[in-house]
């Protein structure tokens, strides 16, 4: 029954990511693709060629098209640096498992401060008073009382 509920979830959810891959929108590809000069993704820049590259997107996106059409012929014209999210394949999988290798580092690192810090042991109680030293300091402490 699980296996059942997980396959209709996967389908259901490869039907809208089909459609986007044969029918995209200009905003959907100007949210996914970085202007070469200002370097933050087409929807937030102005640039003459951020503007030059949305006018070619909507283009191909009347001439039919597909998503990954339009960015390989991007990606042709300025390089692999127009792709506002790295490729997962060959050299580009560093800049995907990177940071998740940092993060597991980091907490294997807050695990075992964590650890180390739980097994410290009590400090030791201080040793007792010579009798005569504790009786001097009981007068003295009465005296300011």
């Amino acid at each position: 029954m699980r296996l059942l509920a997980a396959a209709l979830a996967a389908l259901a959810l490869a039907a809208p990511a089909a459609a986007s891959e044969q029918r995209p929108t200009a905003s959907e590809l100007e949210s996914e693709l970085v202007c070469p000069v200002c370097e933050t993704t087409l929807d937030t820049s102005n640039a003459p060629v951020a503007l030059r590259m949305k006018a070619f997107i909507r283009e191909r996106i009347d001439a039919g098209d597909t998503k990954s059409e339009i960015k390989a012929k991007l990606v042709a014209d300025f390089g692999p640096a127009v792709l506002a999210v790295p490729p997962r394949k060959g050299f580009d999988w560093i800049a995907w498992l990177l940071p998740l290798g940092g993060l597991a580092v980091a907490a294997v690192a807050v695990g075992a401060v964590a650890w180390r810090w739980s097994r410290r042991g009590e400090e030791p109680a201080p040793e007792p008073l010579d009798p005569e030293l504790e009786r001097r300091l009981d007068d003295e402490l009465e005296r300011y009382e």
